[in-house]
């Protein structure tokens, strides 16, 4: 018993030391961290160095990634969002995922596969990956063009298709053994719990999450959480569907509540690492045997899948009225296949639908694709830069992203003067999203129609949660002072360029704000103290240019203390330095 322990203690110890060392090599090539945990699985391996071999019990526990993946998947996909974006998700996503599908499927069937496998195959291969190309558009700055759009819609759609096609695969194992009937009647019967699920979601979830939050037991609340995801899972799994069903399915019933940027914030370490390790274990799973044997066939298979989904995506493109050069961009980024693909394939050959060989042979060229990929975005760009040189109108030059929530303030407490400040940008027609942890404040500012949710807005991955990423600017309007200073540190760090603006205490907390990165500090004892001395030197007689040029006096001699202070401390940080 005690020599099992230390050989899964030491698998572990391997697979973290993998991740910190080969994850962060990856990133510094651009080739994504996707890449590294495949690599880092395959070193780990059987086909590698050998450490680690037996898979099951680690593939157990790496379903649980894919898990809390569908869960943020579900949790994202508000249906305002949809709603803004259906005619280009309908018209691109949909037609990009039918039609790429149609030709794999024909390509597969003339291969001689069996009809479920050419379904699981077609499908598997047809869906790209959203976290790869998300991330090679934010590298880019591409996420706010034409082509960002475009992007987002297709892959928007594939999100939604993921779980539909999970479920065909559940449906297409059970057709090669069992009778319709019970089939039907499974389905009715599952059909019937989701609904209920979504009934409890809409009516019950808030006031039990209201009620673990009045404990102030912030531990009661990610333990809620994960068992949400993972109950709601069970449910699935025990009325015949997936797992991955679940989890969307919690992730949906969260989609609306004023707890999900927090609970998001919670659930995402977990995802992260997990799907980590299930990636890993796609890389120990990869067979170099046969990859050796079919190299030439298998290269040459990814290739012609890049093509076919290129050509799909720019012809679509073109006819929804796209540059050419931004169809080509858009068909090179989603040219590759993607995580989702290997989940599906991993899911159909433990269901029994897909042989073993060809589920290794597909998640080859997936692995391949993905591989090329960085390196076909960038011979795109370099052809047309050098050949392709298009007539810019303003609004090409200046297209937004059809999500009205881009560009919004994110607004750290919604107290006395958070609420304020927020409901003057409501008057201003600025979108805006307020987070605050005092749970009644929450409800009764949603009562009154205010866009606020429940989060600690001291922590950046909640802040990650509501958006950051793409926020306008941060207003800090938090009542504890030290929660202040540690927001402003630790957004500083994670995004260099956007403005703070911060509620201050006094002079000195000013002054301590700004070093810590604010671009702009209130201190509210002063501004209260003016506008009382204001009201009293009017009253008491004294002229109003008078009362005016006083207070602005103070005031900007306030301020320039506040500067003399950063100065004196900065030389004094600088000299400590050397």
């Amino acid at each position: 018993m005690s020599g099992a322990g230390t050989n899964y203690l030491f698998d572990i110890l391997a697979l973290l030391l993998a991740t910190v060392i080969i994850v962060p090599f990856f990133h510094a090539i651009r080739l994504g961290a996707i890449l590294g945990y495949l690599t880092a699985g395959a070193i780990l391996g059987p086909w590698g160095l050998g450490i680690i071999t037996e898979l099951d019990e680690i593939r157990h526990l790496a379903e649980f990634g894919v898990i809390f993946l569908l869960f943020i998947l579900g949790i994202e996909l508000k249906p305002d969002k949809l709603l803004q974006m259906w005619k280009m998700v309908i018209g691109l996503g949909l037609g990009q995922l039918l039609i790429t599908a149609a030709i794999l499927f024909a390509i597969a069937m003339s291969c001689g596969l069996s009809s479920s496998e050419a379904i699981v195959v077609s499908f598997a291969l047809t869906l790209s990956s959203t976290a790869f190309c998300l991330k090679l558009l934010s590298e880019r700055g591409g996420i706010s063009t034409v082509m960002g759009r475009m992007s987002f819609s297709i892959l928007l759609l594939q999100d939604l298709a993921v779980v539909p096609l999970l479920a065909l695969v559940s449906f297409l194992a059970r057709s090669d053994g069992g009778g319709v009937a019970t089939t039907e009647h499974n389905y009715i019967y599952a059909f019937s719990v989701i609904i209920a699920l979504l009934l409890a979601g809409r009516y019950l979830l808030n006031p039990l999450l209201g009620r673990i939050v009045a404990s102030q037991d912030p531990e009661v609340f990610i333990a809620v959480a994960l068992l949400l995801v993972l109950g709601v899972a069970w449910i699935m799994e025990s009325v015949g569907l997936s797992m991955a069903l679940g989890a969307f399915l919690a992730g949906m019933m969260l989609a609306e509540s004023h707890f999900r940027h927090q609970i998001e914030a919670d659930i995402l370490p977990f995802r992260g690492i997990l799907l980590g390790l299930f990636f890993m274990t796609v890389g120990m799973g990869i067979d170099f045997g046969l990859l050796w044997e079919q190299l030439g066939l298998i290269v040459l298979l990814a290739m012609g899948l890049m093509i076919i989904k290129a050509l799909v995506v720019y012809g679509l493109s073109r006819i929804s009225g796209a540059r050419h050069d931004i169809a080509l961009q858009t068909g090179a980024l989603l040219s590759q296949s993607g995580e989702f693909g290997f989940v599906m394939l991993g899911f159909a050959a433990l269901s029994g639908v897909l042989d073993e060989t060809l589920s290794q042979m597909m998640i080859l060229i997936i692995t391949l694709t993905m591989v090329f990929t960085p390196f076909v975005v960038k011979l795109t760009n370099v052809w047309l830069l050098t050949f392709y040189k298009p007539e810019l109108t303003v609004e090409d030059q200046y297209a937004e992203f059809i999500d009205d929530t881009e560009e919004h303030v994110i607004l750290a407490g919604f107290g006395r003067v958070g609420a304020r400040v927020g409901a003057l940008l409501g008057s201003a027609g600025v979108p805006y999203i307020a987070l605050d942890l005092k749970h009644e404040r929450v409800k009764t500012a949603r009562e009154q129609g205010f866009p606020v949710f429940f989060g600690d807005a001291s922590k950046v991955k909640v802040l990650q949660a509501a958006g950051a990423d793409r926020a306008k600017m941060l207003v800090i309007a938090l009542e504890d002072p030290d929660k202040v200073e540690v927001l402003v540190a630790q957004v500083r760090h994670s995004y260099a360029e956007m403005p703070i603006h911060a509620r201050a205490r006094d002079r000195q907390h000013c002054a301590n704000l700004i070093i810590h990165g604010a671009t702009t500090t209130v201190s509210e004892t002063l501004e209260t103290s003016l506008r009382l001395t204001e009201e009293v030197l009017l009253g008491s007689g004294v002229d109003k240019d008078n009362v005016k040029r006083v207070i602005e006096e103070f005031r900007d001699d306030y301020y320039l203390d506040v500067v003399n202070k950063v100065a004196e401390k900065s030389v004094v940080m600088g000299e400590l330095r050397h």
